[in-house]
Order: C-alpha cells, then structure tokens, then sequence
C-alpha cells in the first residue's frame, strides 16, 4: 500500500533518491533543434528540534546576522531587520531567510535550513569515506551527478542509475504519490540498494 509506505519512510525516505541533476532535453517552438537543460535537486533531511531551535546545532557554532529584507514586498520591505544569514563557522556554510515579516520566524526557519545542509555535508564526506565499500549500482549520490533525463522529444524518462526507461513524461509529471514521476522509479531503486548493501555485506564476510 503506497500511503502506508509513505506514512513509513517519511517525505524524505520517499524524495531522497531525487539528489542529483536532471537533465531535460526539448525543441522550442522557435527551433527545430533539441535543446538540453539542467537542474541540479538536493533533498535534505530535516532535523525534528521538539520546538527548540536552538537545539539543531550549537549556537557556539554559528554566527547569527539580522538585515533589512530586500526585493519586492511593498511597504513592510526595508523598514525592519527582520531578515536573518546565519554561518556555520566550522565549515562556512550559510542560510538566510526573508520570507517573513517576524525575526524570530526568519531565524527559526535559518536554524532548521542551516541544520541540514551542514548535515547533509557530513552525511556527504562520509559517504565519500567508505565509497570504497559501495557498488556503483546508484553512484556515489554525488549531487553534480546525472541521474536522470526527461526527452520530451520522445516522450521518455530514462533513470541512469538502474537503466530503466519508461514512457508518458505529462502523465508522470501530473502523478499523484501513487502513480507519479517518484512513485515510477522509488521501488526500482529501492531495490537496487537493498541488492547494493546485501552484496556489501556479503564482501564483508
């Protein structure tokens, strides 16, 4: 049952073969040649913090900075510092939200996104560790990585890591978390880890 599967695993446990670029390739209107486009997904994790932001990371790491929102927004823009970049100053890495008109609400959010790259950047160095422990059956999950192309031209998609192909590119893309695009590919992959990581163990023995 795909909501009991979904309600198991979690958004996340369901998106996160997503990472990675996917790659489109179309003829515009104007042209008769196929255009190839680009864009790179990342799919995070997110850290539970019980209502307590201050607990995603220790604020001892992190340099918390208010500014003025900037952009369109009408009269509430650049009247308070209620934007907020926070710095992860171990590894450099930055969030910054201005989607509110309230401080707190910016920071809380900051605190939730800064959280999880910075664990997604350790899950990734560790990963990279024991990569000599993995199959090349999925790849190194490498975000630079092509994982998948969209040719509108022949109404295909075609997964680069498990090789399948499959048909109905609208069809896909307007799929519910039953028969969608995710849906399609999620037990194929799926699959292939738990064929990876019994062969890892196997190797270990």
């Amino acid at each position: 049952d795909e909501e009991d599967l979904l309600s198991n695993i979690g958004p996340y446990g369901f998106f996160k073969y997503e990472s990675g670029v996917h790659r489109v390739q179309r003829v515009p209107i104007n042209d008769t040649r196929i255009h190839t486009s680009a864009c790179s997904v990342a799919v995070l994790p997110l850290q539970q913090d019980d209502n307590n932001a201050g607990d995603l990371l220790p604020m001892s790491e992190l340099k918390i900075e208010t500014m003025r929102s900037s952009g369109a927004g009408g009269q509430h823009v650049n009247t308070t510092d209620s934007a907020v970049r926070i710095t992860h100053i171990p590894t450099g890495i930055t969030a910054s939200i201005q989607d509110a008109r309230s401080q707190h609400k910016n920071k809380e959010k900051a605190l939730k996104l800064i959280a999880a790259r910075v664990r997604d950047k350790q899950r990734e160095e560790e990963e990279r560790k024991n990569s000599s422990l993995r199959s090349s059956l999925l790849g190194g999950g490498d975000r630079s990585e092509r994982i998948r192309t969209y040719n509108y031209p022949q109404d295909r998609v075609t997964d680069h890591r498990c090789k399948h192909t499959t048909h109905g590119i609208s069809k896909l893309l307007a799929g519910s978390a039953e028969d969608g695009l995710v849906a399609t590919f999620f037990p194929i992959l799926q699959h292939m880890v738990r064929e990876e990581q019994i062969a890892a163990l196997e190797k270990e023995e």
